[in-house]
């Protein structure tokens, strides 16, 4: 791959308490040539981040990072020769990508951080203004090098600055943490450590396939596949739901954790500022499965149905007979047969259930499900609660497809999580924000990889030069790849974002100028 990164200044001011002492040397990255075409950046996606009530392990990793803020032409960097002085351009001093690069090679992280990231649009996002704001200045952004140091409680007051430490130490994966009182960087400088706090945070929820192990017969641990994606997909419409419907969010944003499941952003100004105790409520709220992998019945719920679970199944019945009892096939074996037999209510009608499935041992789930009522109504019991059946069928929809949430990442201010459009480190995908209304046609295994976009720019640079077309508008290089729909996604979600909050700001100062 013929893609050459261009090296940024080295010098950058000492930053007290910053880098751990295993850390790598800080590499000169260079002449600042090229700095005013590079833009945007991306990180890397991270395991979730806990440290919660109760459950005091805490392993955060880093992988995200964000933002940038200069002018729209220079939020992304164009690989398109400039008009001036394109022959001199110094290419014989620029890293050279070998054509088996891969993914985690750190000149393919450069790269993709020089030319791709969108600093600019999550700058933006995470300070809800396009002028910079102590809703950025004070935000921590955590650091994972390429040896693994971990780099925590950084913070930066521009787009720019944090673009240029990143390509500085050219850090494997970031995390986005919480606004802090003050500037997380000097908080060993104040008097009172109690006076360093977290403030506020964007609300989220993380959705990770391992958690559904239990119920999805495709794939186990990391692997996935397009069967088992359907449990994401099921979990986004339902928490998605109760977010707008029952809480009134508008500003959603769900982002493809890079491998195995997805995570919920709420940016409303509401959820940024609830505390740990709403937070924890909050996420209370959506938690009905209860017990871990060795527990009998997960779903204890009271009747009559609230209005959210009876959405819920309804969302969830039409996905429950294709994604689960048919694709899943979730009961082929005598043990995971006897698992549905203990969720029904009535001994009668199991044993006849079981009789039946007894001697029919390749019987799908399709039909041992459709078994349950034929045998019920046909007097297999004469000691049937019919409206127990039905409340019960109701409980086994509710195991199968019912999201299965991380809730501590969701309960505390503090935590950590990955940045939208970094880069896994597992498998080099970015981390793309979903399109709500094309989820059903969401492929998490044909998101882009970072080598793949690399190569796509050069393809489209060598085409433009081989039919020697000129371009007369300076083409970003996004815009030459197959992430150009998730970065206008994600610049359309932030322009919404930004307007409401100039929206708010507003309506406050006109009801300060009324107090006298």
């Amino acid at each position: 791959m013929p893609h050459s990164v261009s090296p940024e200044p080295a010098t950058l001011p000492a930053q007290e308490d910053s880098i751990l002492a295993d850390a790598p040397p800080l590499h000169a990255l260079g002449e600042e040539e090229q700095e005013k075409e590079f833009d945007d950046i991306n990180a890397d996606s991270v395991p979730p981040v806990i440290a919660a009530v109760g459950n005091p392990k805490s392993d955060v990793k880093l992988e995200d990072l964000f933002n940038d803020e200069d002018s729209e032409d220079e939020d992304f960097p164009s690989s398109s020769l400039p008009a001036r002085n394109v022959e001199s351009s110094s290419r014989a001093e620029a890293i050279q990508l070998a054509p088996s690069a891969k993914y985690s090679d750190p000149e393919v992280m450069l790269a993709f951080y020089q030319r791709l990231f969108p600093f600019r649009y999550l700058f933006q996002w995470l300070n809800h203004s396009v002028k910079p704001s102590n809703d950025f200045a004070h935000r921590e952004i955590a650091f994972t090098l390429q040896n693994d140091a971990y780099l925590r409680y950084q913070s930066f007051s521009t787009a720019d600055l944090l673009r240029k430490d990143v390509l500085r130490l050219n850090p494997s994966r970031f995390e986005i943490g919480p606004v802090y009182t003050t500037n997380p960087r000097d908080r060993k400088t104040l008097r009172k450590a109690s006076a360093f706090r977290p403030i506020s945070k964007e609300l989220v929820f993380d959705i990770d396939l391992t958690d559904y192990d239990e119920v999805r017969t495709c794939c186990v641990k990391t692997n996935i596949c397009h069967k088992c994606w359907s449990f994401v997909t099921m979990a986004i419409k339902v928490v998605d739901a109760a977010l707008r419907e029952d809480f009134g969010f508008e500003h959603i944003m769900w982002v493809y954790s890079g491998r195995r499941g997805a995570h919920a952003w709420i940016s409303d100004k509401r959820a940024r500022e609830m505390d740990d105790a709403r937070r924890k409520a909050l996420a209370g709220y959506l938690e009905v499965l209860k017990g871990g992998s060795q527990s009998g019945k997960k779903v204890n719920i009271k009747r009559p149905l609230h209005p959210h679970l009876a959405r819920s199944l309804d969302i969830l019945k039409d996905h429950f007979q294709t994604d689960i009892l048919s694709a899943q096939d979730p009961w082929s074996s005598p043990e995971k047969t006897e698992r549905l037999l203990q969720l029904l209510p009535d001994k009668a009608l199991n044993d006849s259930l079981r009789k039946k499935w007894d001697s029919a041992p390749g019987r799908s789930s399709t039909s041992k499900w459709a078994d349950i009522d034929a045998l019920a109504k046909a007097g297999a019991s004469r000691t049937l609660d019919a409206k127990a059946l039905l409340e019960a069928k109701q409980d086994i929809v509710l195991e199968y497809t019912y999201p299965r949430l991380d809730v501590e990442v969701s309960k505390k201010l503090i935590h950590l999580l990955k940045s939208p459009f970094v880069i896994h480190p597992g498998t080099g995908r970015v981390c793309v924000p979903i399109d709500l209304n094309k989820l059903e046609k969401f492929d998490p295994l044909g998101v882009p990889t970072v080598t793949e976009l690399l190569g796509e720019i050069d393809e489209w640079d060598e085409s433009c030069m081989k039919s020697e077309e000129s371009e007369e508008k300076k083409m970003q290089d996004y815009e030459k790849t197959s992430l150009r729909p998730y970065v206008e996604y994600f610049k359309a979600h932030v322009a919404t974002l930004l307007r409401d909050e100039r929206v708010v700001k507003r309506e406050r100062e006109d009801g300060d100028a009324m107090e006298f």
